[in-house]
């Protein structure tokens, strides 16, 4: 079990499929989750879903918050998420910098509470895109407590 995230087979990392179904029953959203895992601790820098990917980057309170997060934000991208209040950050900025660096990312997108703890993980994402020497689009969404997008 070496090469599994912390040893445990739910970090495995993989890829999710899009259901076969097209016609979900009538009122029912579908997860646009194509990877796993998301917990920023648990994604390999080198994870193959990162090359060429969309990435967004979630504070954990934002899919709560939003009712449409699935299909305004992870449809379409690559889904990492992480506190900034009560996570350990202290290696965050370095690792998503070398995702940055080593993978071709084609977006940074962050989506962040209204609340001031979360401006956090917007600071970080941005230090880690100057660290990683790349110039890619980059983008911060921001909720409010109420569900709206502010931003």
């Amino acid at each position: 079990m070496s090469n599994l995230a912390c040893g445990c087979p739910g970090s495995q990392v993989r890829t999710v499929e899009a259901p076969e179904t097209s016609n979900p029953e009538a009122g029912r959203l579908q997860s646009e989750l194509r990877q796993w895992p998301t917990q920023l601790h648990l994604v390999p820098p080198s994870a193959p879903w990162l090359q060429d990917a969309h990435l967004l980057i979630a504070a954990d309170c934002t899919p709560f918050a939003y009712a449409e997060f699935h299909r305004d934000f992870i449809k379409g991208r690559v889904l990492v998420n992480a506190c900034p209040k009560l996570d350990d950050t202290s290696a965050y900025v370095e690792k998503l910098a070398t995702m940055l660096r080593d993978n071709e990312i084609k977006s940074l997108t962050v989506t962040i509470m209204e609340v001031p703890c979360c401006r956090g993980m917007a600071m970080m994402a941005e230090k880690a895109l100057e660290l990683s020497g790349k110039q890619i689009p980059f983008e911060v969404a921001v909720i409010g407590v109420n569900g709206e997008r502010k931003s």
